[in-house]
């Protein structure tokens, strides 16, 4: 008797141990499925205003107050905009001075909590640029997504997709700079965000479905007198548009792919989100494997996305979006990787494997202390020089 109550407890423990792991893991993993647009990612730390002045404001020193470069600067009901320290200024130990470039709304005052962002600009082309656009609906496969339009004289247009954490505001960090240059913009919200459907089961798929809302967005602009399309991503927004360029059956129509700080594996991503929100690290595959669970997302075996060739069903893909010679001896379209080593959210050794697999026509322009999706901010004169560089030929 006192055996088989022993074996009884026994298999109960593991029961219950078992399933505290997968409750465990399905709590891990929504750092990564549940990253709400507009919010910063784990990790981002909250930084206390200590003080502010004409030109200058004052904040908790730290590497993420440390960086070098531009930002918004958020709290729940505030947006600013500031720049690079100011080394000259008098500042204690534990705070640094940088140069307070203006409110966009609300106000900063001592003791307010706040978080760096790569969103400089809020609001649309018009309000934050005075860049006149059309907002637009794009027939997508949840329904219809909303996009600005920004209107160029050539007939190469840019389609611009964020990733996991921002929304389309991301894009208009260098809507000017495209638009300088001449190029249509086009600059989809995608599913879950602020006004587009919300997907199915809630959750984000680090590209692996959203990639057909950048498809939906490549069909209405060919729609509409694009000639050639230049597919320009951040985040998981690079990667739809890898996935894009191997998988659409519109594919022949890219004449580029610009990616910043492209997420090349999702399973890594997850596992470093998972761990910003100190998740301990005996947990992370069992994150790994709720998200698996819960999405359906293949394992990436830590690899490329551009050289997997899982096929992709949908009953919304028509002729157009499906095609058969998805395998990896297809070569990629010219692309610029733009990406760094301080990206803890989406390793630059993959970006680096990926230009080496295909260094003829991948370069890399390598941004250093810049967090995930803001090489931009670190640096936007040379960042614009190689966009500039990369985009001539296609001009």
């Amino acid at each position: 008797m006192r055996t088989v109550k022993a074996t009884a407890a026994a298999v109960t423990a593991a029961l219950t141990a078992a399933a505290a792991g997968i409750v465990a893991g399905r709590i891990a993993s929504d750092a990564g499925l549940k990253a709400p647009p507009g919010r910063p990612l784990p990790g981002e730390p909250r930084l206390t205003v200590h003080s502010t002045a004409a030109g200058r404001i004052t904040l908790t020193r730290d590497l993420a107050s440390l960086r070098p470069g531009t930002y918004g600067l958020a709290a729940d009901a505030t947006h600013a905009v500031v720049g690079d320290v100011l080394t000259a200024e008098p500042h204690s130990a534990d705070t640094v001075v940088r140069r307070l470039e203006r409110v966009t709304h609300g106000t900063l005052a001592p003791g307010d909590k706040v978080w760096l962002t790569p969103n400089v600009h809020v609001g649309d082309p018009k309000s934050a640029l005075g860049l006149d656009h059309a907002d637009v609906g794009i027939p997508g496969e949840l329904g219809v997504l909303p996009a600005w339009f920004v209107p160029g004289t050539r007939d190469t247009w840019v389609i611009a997709v964020h990733g996991l954490g921002t929304t389309r505001e991301h894009t208009l960090n260098v809507m000017e700079f495209l638009h300088r240059h001449r190029f249509p913009v086009l600059a989809p919200a995608l599913r879950g965000d602020a006004g587009a459907p919300r997907p199915p089961d809630g959750l984000n798929h680090f590209g692996e479905t959203e990639w057909r809302d950048l498809a939906a967005a490549m069909r209405y602009a060919l729609g509409n007198g694009a000639r050639q399309l230049v597919l320009y991503g951040w985040s998981t927004g690079a990667t739809m548009a890898l996935r894009a360029a191997a998988h659409s059956g519109l594919r022949d129509r890219v004449g580029g792919l610009v990616l910043d700080s492209p997420v090349l594996s999702w399973e890594l991503t997850l596992r470093a989100l998972a761990a910003a929100r100190h998740t301990p690290g005996v947990l992370l595959p069992l994150a790994v494997r709720a998200a698996q669970g819960r999405t359906g997302l293949p394992s990436d075996r830590y690899g490329l996305y551009a050289d997997r060739t899982a096929p992709y069903d949908s009953p919304y893909d028509g002729p157009e979006d499906r095609t058969d010679d998805t395998g990896p001896d297809r070569p990629p379209p010219p692309t610029l990787i733009l990406h760094g080593p301080d990206d803890t959210i989406a390793p630059w050794d993959l970006s680096r494997r990926l230009v080496g697999a295909h260094p003829d026509r991948i370069a890399l322009h390598t941004v250093r202390r810049a967090p995930h999706a803001a090489m931009w901010n670190a640096d936007p004169s040379a960042y614009e020089e190689a966009l500039r560089r990369f985009l001539t030929p296609l001009m």
